[in-house]
């Protein structure tokens, strides 16, 4: 299993930000109970069009980035989401999308499997638990079987499928149990991220976080350009104008370089 906060070189060559996360949407077909980003069933789904994700994808190029992140919401409610993946795939970017996979079968996993450049494409699974009673105390009753099918699925599709798991109180014993599962699925250890539960959104409990925390990686919603993935809470917008995306990319590495300078930077990734 890997940590997200394992240290690793977040820029490339350029000293740019290598990802860029995109909010694409905030409802959900699960209502989790901790969810950082306050999505559940019914939420509205301040999502951004397909026009804008596009530019977005253009901008990075145009900057380095090589890497993008989708994620909601639940990204596969989205009739364009196929179009956005196929967007970035086309122009060589390296595209996860963050699901809980309910949504992947019959036609949308037959879209998925005419996308190109599969060789780029990860589908992030959250996966909680080792078990159903474990998994499904966050995520709602039959969400672990569900998501067990989906992996499932994917595996079988010869997609690449990662594993993205909250830590929590409640599942703290079971990770030695969880590793043994995902192996047995046929997902290598370095796919198995484990990313701490924090107090944000509707989790009353958890890593209480905040900017200086966390190593940036650009973020975007339709409301603007945040300094991490964690959350796009007010205290982490950079800027409430997505374009250019330029100018955003340049604030964030101001204000990293000034943290550098005063206390050796910061080392909080997520995935």
């Amino acid at each position: 299993m890997a940590h997200s906060d394992q240290t690793e070189n977040t820029e490339n060559q350029e000293g740019l930000l290598p990802r860029l996360w995109i909010y694409t949407n905030y409802d959900c077909n699960l209502s989790c109970s901790y969810c950082v980003a306050e999505s559940y069933v019914g939420a509205d789904r301040r999502g951004l069009e397909l026009a804008p994700v596009c530019r977005l994808i253009d901008e990075a190029a145009e900057l380095g980035l090589t890497e993008l992140f989708l994620t909601g919401g639940e990204p596969f409610i989205l009739p364009d989401i196929f179009h956005m993946m196929r967007y970035g795939l086309e122009r060589n970017l390296h595209v996860t999308v963050l699901s809980n996979g309910i949504l992947l079968k019959g036609k949308r996993l037959h879209q998925l499997e005419a996308l190109p450049h599969r060789e780029l494409l990860t589908i992030q699974i959250s996966l909680d638990g080792s078990n159903a009673q474990t998994h499904d105390f966050y995520r709602g009753v039959g969400s672990w079987q569900k998501a067990i099918d989906a992996i499932h699925r994917l595996k079988a599709a010869n997609f690449h499928v990662r594993l993205g798991t909250t830590h929590t109180p409640e599942n703290s014993h079971d990770l030695p149990a969880m590793c043994q599962l995902h192996r047995s699925l046929g997902i290598c250890d370095d796919d198995h991220i484990i990313r701490p539960l924090v107090r944000r959104g509707f989790s009353g409990k958890g890593m209480a976080i905040s900017l200086p925390a966390l190593e940036p990686e650009v973020t975007v919603n339709r409301d603007g350009v945040y300094w991490h993935p964690v959350a796009t809470d007010d205290d982490l917008l950079i800027s409430p104008h997505i374009f250019p995306l330029a100018q955003a990319v340049e604030q964030i590495k101001s204000i990293r370089e000034s943290m550098l300078m005063v206390t050796g930077g910061a080392s909080s990734r997520f995935r």
